[in-house]
């Protein structure tokens, strides 16, 4: 089972006592699931378009079971107020590739589906 990803693009970032108390307590609702942050912050280096704010990603090697659980649990939601009301972006739970995954099989079956090819 692989891994899935809780990815947050956090915009129009304000310093409120609320959201250091959200950072303070975040971590203990993510150990039940085994969560851990891989990206909090840190330098971002826009390579391609726009990207107004800053990353957040969070590991469930659970799968999305887990993270799924995670962000529905009473504990976190207890906790969600606390950014959403200061801190506006986009969170997005995603599963992850396993170990093995090869690109071009999915270009295979994309290729499969469509034998034509696309229309441009």
């Amino acid at each position: 089972m692989p891994a899935a990803y809780g990815l947050a693009h956090l915009r129009d970032r304000s310093p409120h006592p609320d959201v250091i108390e959200y950072l303070e307590r975040i971590q203990a609702t993510l150990d039940p699931f085994h969560g851990r942050f891989l990206i909090h912050g840190g330098t971002l280096e826009v390579v391609e378009g726009e990207w107004p704010g800053g990353v957040v990603l969070v590991e469930f090697p659970g799968g999305m079971a887990d993270a799924r659980a995670w962000y529905e649990s009473p504990a976190y939601q207890d906790i969600l107020r606390l950014r959403t009301d200061h801190i506006e972006g986009d969170v997005v739970l995603v599963e992850g590739v396993g170990p093995d995954y090869d690109p071009l099989q999915r270009a295979d079956k994309l290729r499969a589906a469509h034998p034509g090819g696309y229309a441009g």
